[in-house]
C-alpha cells in the first residue's frame, strides 16, 4: 500500500520562476552595539525588508533587500560603522538552484526503489502529504488515527494524525504534540515531523516510545502559505487570508495566539509579524487551539518546529520566565545535547534559552499559548540554517541534508518524550 504513495509522491514537482525575487540581496549584518541594533531594526521596519535572523552582538544575522533598496540599505550601515557582507546579489539564483536540486533528487528517486514510506530527499507538497496521512491511517489502523481537524483560509484540509497503541484511551500515558510549517516558507521543518512519523509508525525500533505515549503530529499547520511558497512565492511565511487589507495578504500564525497578543508584533497587516485583528482570528490557529482544549490534562510536551538558527527556545515571548523554568532550560539542555550529538560538523551546537533574551521579543506565539493552556514542557526548534551544498542561505533546502534534518530533530524529541514520560506532571 504504502510502496504506490511513493510513486505518487515524486511526479509533478514543477521548477517555479521567482522573477519576483531577482536582485534580491541577502546580507550578513554584524552589529556590536544597542544603537547599532536600534538602527538595523529601524532600516528593516522603515524599508519593509525581510529579516531572516536578527543580528545581535556575538550572532550575525541576515536581511534581505529589495533590489532597489541596496544601495540605500548599504549607506545606511557604512554611516553607522555597521559591519555587512553581501552573501547573495541576486537571491534568485539560490532559488534557481535549489529548485535544481530538488528536481534533480526527484528524478533520482524515480528510478530507484527504497523503504515503503516517503523517501527523505525530498520536500514534498500539502496534497503529497495529504495523500501520504490517508494512506498512513488505512495501511496501520491499530495504531494512526487521522483526524481532519477544520479547514484553511482557502479551505484545504487541515489534518493531524494521533499515534497510540491504546487508541488514546490510556490516561496514564503523556502526550506528545509535535507540529511543523506554521510559517511556510521554513521547509526543513517538514522532515522532522515526517521523520518523526515514520520511526513511530513504520520503522519502529524503539517500543517503548509507542507503548508509553500517546503522539498527536500536525505536519503542514499552514497549508495555505505553504502551498502558496511551492509557485511564485516561496519565501512566503504567513497564511493566505485577505480578510484584513484591501493591498496585503496574510496573518503570522506565530503572533495569532491569544498570549499577550498584539504587544510585541506588527499591527500592519503588510508585514511578515501582522497578528490579524485579533486572537485566534485565523482558522489554522484555532485548529491548533481544539487540540490544545481536547488534550492538554495529558499533554506534557509541545514541540512547534521552525527554522532558522540552530536553536531550543521557551516562554514567555515578554522575557518572563514560567514557574518552571528552571527545569524548562535543563530539559531544553538535554533536547539539544541529544541532537550535538548527532549533527553535521558544520553546523553550531544549539543555543538553548529564553526567546525573548536569545532573539526578541515575540507575542502571540504557539509556544507561549501552549504553556498558557497548562502544557507544561513547550518550545520552539530553530532547526539549521546552513546547508552545507548550497551554504549558510537560512531557508533554502538543499536534498541532501534532508534525512539529516529528520534524523538529528528526532534525537532530541525522544530526549524530550522520554523526560516527560519519567517525570510526569499531570497524574
Amino acid at each position: 500500500m504504502l510502496r504506490a504513495v511513493c510513486v505518487f509522491l515524486v511526479l509533478g514537482f514543477a521548477l517555479a520562476k521567482h522573477e519576483q525575487y531577482e536582485g534580491f540581496g541577502l546580507y550578513k549584518i554584524i552589529v556590536k552595539s544597542p544603537e547599532q541594533i536600534e538602527l538595523v531594526n529601524y532600516l528593516s521596519h522603515t524599508l519593509d525588508l525581510d529579516v531572516w535572523s536578527h543580528a545581535v552582538p556575538g550572532r550575525a544575522g541576515q536581511v534581505l533587500v529589495q533590489k532597489d533598496k541596496k544601495a540605500l540599505f548599504q549607506n545606511e550601515l557604512k554611516g553607522a560603522g555597521i559591519e555587512f557582507t553581501l552573501e547573495s546579489d541576486d537571491i534568485k539564483e539560490i532559488l534557481d538552484l535549489e529548485d535544481r536540486l530538488l528536481e534533480a533528487a526527484s528524478k533520482k528517486r524515480n528510478n530507484a526503489s527504497r523503504l515503503d514510506s516517503l523517501p527523505f530527499d525530498q520536500i514534498y507538497t500539502y496534497h503529497q502529504v495529504d495523500a501520504f496521512l490517508e494512506l498512513l491511517a488505512e495501511a496501520y489502523p491499530n495504531t494512526v488515527t487521522l483526524v481532519n481537524a477544520g479547514k484553511s483560509v482557502e479551505g484545504r484540509d487541515i489534518k493531524y494524525i494521533k499515534i497510540s497503541t491504546t487508541n488514546f484511551e490510556d490516561s496514564s500515558k503523556p502526550v506528545v504534540f509535535l507540529e511543523s510549517l506554521l510559517h511556510a516558507r521554513e521547509w526543513i521543518t517538514l522532515p522532522a515531523t515526517l521523520y518523526a512519523i515514520h520511526k513511530l509508525v513504520i520503522d519502529v525500533t524503539e517500543q517503548d516510545l509507542v507503548q508509553d505515549i500517546d503522539w498527536i503530529i500536525l505536519p503542514i499547520a499552514n497549508p495555505d502559505g505553504y502551498e502558496h511558497s511551492h509557485g511564485e512565492f516561496r519565501l512566503w511565511r504567513k497564511n493566505r487570508s485577505s480578510a484584513h487589507s484591501l493591498v496585503c495578504s496574510g496573518v503570522d500564525l506565530n503572533r495569532n495566539f491569544d498570549i499577550n497578543w498584539s504587544t510585541a508584533s506588527s499591527n500592519n497587516a503588510c508585514s511578515d509579524t501582522f497578528h490579524g485583528s485579533g486572537p485566534f482570528s485565523e482558522p489554522e490557529t484555532t485548529v491548533i487551539k481544539s487540540i490544545f482544549d481536547q488534550y492538554s490534562d495529558r499533554m506534557e510536551l509541545f514541540l512547534d518546529i521552525h527554522s532558522f538558527g540552530s536553536m531550543i527556545l521557551y516562554g514567555y515571548g515578554n522575557g518572563q520566565l514560567p514557574s518552571n523554568g528552571l527545569f524548562l532550560h535543563l530539559v531544553g539542555i538535554n533536547m539539544a545535547s541529544a541532537i550535538d550529538n548527532v549533527k553535521m560538523s558544520w553546523n553550531p551546537n544549539y543555543i538553548v534559552g529564553n526567546v525573548a533574551h536569545v532573539l526578541y521579543d515575540a507575542s502571540g506565539s504557539a509556544g507561549d499559548y501552549a504553556m498558557s493552556a497548562g502544557v507544561p514542557f513547550s518550545y520552539t526548534y530553530e532547526l539549521p540554517g546552513h546547508r552545507f551544498g548550497i551554504g549558510g542561505f537560512g531557508f533554502f533546502v538543499d536534498p541532501a541534508f534532508i534525512e539529516q534534518a529528520g534524523f538529528e530533530t528526532w534525537e532530541g524529541i525522544k530526549a524530550g518524550a522520554r523526560y516527560v514520560r519519567d517525570n510526569r506532571t499531570k497524574k
